[in-house]
């Protein structure tokens, strides 16, 4: 959720009952990042989700801005620490210090063995359709040998769309759902309208993946990557990883919108609570539905009960 989530928007999914979750870039500036901190932590102080929200910090070599975010994250102390493209350690012994959790994303079995040799109390495993800097393995393979070997708490992330998508993931064996893309247009965002507009309007076929943004595999949506003059098929504008003055004008991802594979979920404006609310309705539905169609399998009908 890059240049996406703000305050407003983790505030908003607190209220609606589930964990939101920025990342500290999308702060212009580390004032505003200190000030977007106290929002979030005055406006859910002394509720049942006070402490309902994560951040998640780029600990990438390059960042320039990791320590003075790092000194923030030790002052307002949120729960939940998301680490995304490079090595857990540079957080963890300073968030346990205070008693946070950090959640580790991972692409592939190398980081998630990585992370957890590191420590991490939770593992993200972001799998193929993840809007923006995505994996490239399906989440039925993933999280199957992930849990051959690790039996702690799993996020899955990746073309999450519907209570259908998470009632999958709870089969698969996955604690939590990791739902970016569903949640771009609403209006509590910091995008502008004709992201939005776009989003609603797009498919699957208008996703397009490419490493020529950023120098990471991520997901764009096509028509954004052609408006910001990115030819794909020449890989014009591919540019070695550099995070460092990460809002700067220079920046190739300033211009170029981001989605994942679940796109055509967005099929209107609605707020934050408004998804949530059907997201749970849906998972009403399902449960006796999913009953009935485990009543079919063969371990489970009256011929086999003694089985």
């Amino acid at each position: 959720m890059f240049l996406i989530s703000g305050p407003d928007l983790v505030i908003a999914a607190a209220k609606a009952g589930i964990i939101g979750c920025f990342p500290t870039p999308n702060a212009r500036t580390i004032n505003d990042l200190e000030e977007w901190l106290e929002k979030i932590k005055s406006e859910l102080k002394g509720t049942k989700q006070e402490g309902m929200w994560a951040i998640n910090m780029i600990v990438h070599k390059s960042y320039d801005r990791f320590e003075a975010e790092m000194a923030l994250v030790e002052r307002y102390k949120p729960k939940f620490v998301v680490t995304a493209l490079g090595s857990p350690t540079r957080v963890l012994d300073r968030v346990h210090a205070f008693g946070g959790k950090v959640f580790a994303d991972v692409i592939n079995m190398e980081q998630a063995k990585k992370a957890i040799a590191a420590g991490v109390d939770g593992l993200i495993l972001v799998c193929s359709g993840a809007g923006g800097h995505t994996g490239k393995y399906s989440p039925f393979s993933f999280v199957e040998e992930v849990r051959r070997f690790y039996d702690g708490p799993l996020i899955v992330g990746g073309a999450m769309q519907s209570a259908r998508s998470i009632a999958a993931l709870i089969a698969l064996g996955a604690d939590f759902a990791y739902m970016g893309t569903r949640f771009i247009s609403c209006p509590e965002s910091l995008v502008v309208d004709e992201y939005r507009d776009m989003l609603v309007s797009s498919s699957m076929d208008d996703v397009v993946t490419s490493d020529v943004v950023s120098g990471v595999m991520a997901n764009w949506l096509k028509a954004s990557l052609s408006k910001a003059g990115f030819d794909l098929k020449s890989k014009k504008g591919s540019t070695e990883i550099d995070f460092s003055d990460i809002q700067g004008e220079g920046k190739a991802w300033k211009d170029t919108w981001g989605a994942g594979h679940g796109v055509s979920a967005t099929q209107n404006i609605e707020t934050v609570k408004e998804i949530v609310d059907s997201l749970v309705d849906e998972f009403a539905l399902l449960q006796p539905s999913l009953a009935n169609e485990l009543s079919r399998w063969p371990k489970h009908s009256e011929d086999n009960k003694n089985d």
